[in-house]
């Protein structure tokens, strides 16, 4: 099937998908929920060829536990869609009515954004979480996964498809582009009239060639150079184990911890241990002059690692010697993704949250925290980093549009 002819029926399927009921939604999200544990094995067979193809390729730790998938992943992808299901349904809500003087009523009414088109690396369980909160809000999706998932992608597609059948719903709700070369990409990024938004979801590259390159409508989702700021007067303790956190639980993901930034009144106590703990994971520390001292075994930083997004057990680290100053720093090399201070200080607290420029920023706490399911919206399509329609973690509300509504008795314009 062509892709025209894939776009052509995912584009009569949104007008279907836009008049389910919310009943007839959630009884569908539950099945495929449902359906994906049932199914695991399969999943999991084709995930285990991607894995090994991923490997003999060379890709990175960061990039291979991206792909992974296993029984209890599996089982958290159909746990976010339950999730879903518990979420009110936003379609058709009326945010804003008034009456006018002629006596027309207008109401603003949430309504289905249409065709979603994603674009995502290799990130299996987003085929999963961007079916449920497509289709929770009356949208059809579009999918174009990176071939390093392509087995992966099509199991979880097959057993979303299939069941939607059986639940007697629209089945084009949901397609995959098989196709994995580029030239399919650069026909979903123009195919203006089939697909009513894109959004990216991967590294600074992709990004940046969709953000470039597409004639449909995007929604910039970033890479993550997220910092830690550790002030003055912080919990020791505390910073380790955010930071320990925010660094090593998963490092392949965009809401890692990818650079330190430490007050130099803190320095000497904090990094040594810090040093310790994080050597234990094998991080390769990258510092500037001030804070190399204190951390045996690291190395010399330059400008490029204060702002790279390295999803790898590497981390940068740079001392200032005020909360203005580290503002000035993450504001300069920041990716407006995910950014937390470390703090007693509640004037340094409430300064660093009004001067950070990002979409998500956090006072005592992992930056691990920017994620959909953590914020309570069941799952997420992407983390915003731009500040038009939707920003950071989106959910359902990020999936709709508006249309104005009137109702009147024969009134006409004089």
């Amino acid at each position: 099937m062509t892709l025209i002819e894939q776009a052509t029926k995912a584009k009569a399927a949104k007008y279907k998908v836009a008049l389910l009921s919310t009943e007839a939604k959630n009884k569908g999200i539950l099945a495929v929920a449902d359906a994906l544990e049932e199914n695991s094995t399969d999943i999991i067979s084709a995930n285990k060829i991607d894995m090994a193809n991923g490997e003999k390729k060379g890709l990175s730790q960061g990039l291979l536990d991206r792909l992974k998938l296993d029984e209890s992943r599996i089982s958290g992808m159909a746990e976010g869609l339950r999730q879903v299901v518990e979420l009110e349904d936003p379609i058709g809500k009326i945010t804003e009515e008034w009456d006018r003087p002629n006596g027309l009523h207008i109401a603003k009414r949430l309504v289905p954004i249409g065709v979603v088109g994603v674009i995502y690396e290799a990130r299996p369980n987003v085929t999963a979480d961007v079916f449920g909160l497509c289709f929770k809000t009356g949208n059809a999706t579009i999918l174009k996964g990176g071939s390093d998932a392509l087995e992966s992608n099509k199991a979880i597609v097959k057993i979303i498809r299939d069941t939607l059948v059986k639940e007697n719903l629209p089945v084009d709700a949901i397609t995959l582009i098989e196709d994995t070369t580029r030239e399919s990409t650069n026909q979903l990024m123009r195919m203006n009239g089939y697909v009513d938004v894109l959004i990216p979801r991967g590294g600074a590259g992709l990004i940046k060639s969709v953000v470039e390159n597409a004639s449909v409508p995007v929604i910039e989702t970033g890479s993550g150079n997220c910092h830690i700021y550790v002030d003055y007067d912080a919990d020791i303790d505390m910073a380790i184990s955010v930071i320990e956190n925010a660094k090593t639980q998963r490092i392949g993901v965009c809401n890692a911890c990818e650079s330190l930034v430490i007050h130099k009144d803190i320095a000497a106590k904090l990094l040594p241990a810090l040093n310790a703990k994080l050597r234990e994971h094998g991080v390769q520390i990258f510092a500037d002059a001030d804070s190399k001292q204190y951390l045996e075994g690291s190395f010399d930083a330059t400008e490029e690692d204060f702002g790279k997004e390295y999803l790898d057990y590497i981390i940068s680290v740079k001392t200032v010697s005020s909360v203005e100053e580290a503002i000035e720093h993450i504001n300069k090399y920041n990716t407006g993704h995910s950014e937390s201070i470390i703090t007693n200080d509640e004037t340094n607290a409430n300064m660093f949250l009004d001067g950070i420029d990002a979409s998500c920023v956090y006072v005592n706490a992992s930056t691990r925290f920017t994620d959909g399911f953590e914020f309570g919206f069941g799952a997420e399509i992407g983390i915003s980093t731009q500040k038009l329609h939707a920003r950071g973690p989106m959910g359902l509300l990020a999936l709709t549009s508006y249309k104005y509504t009137i109702r009147g008795n024969g009134q006409i314009r004089k």
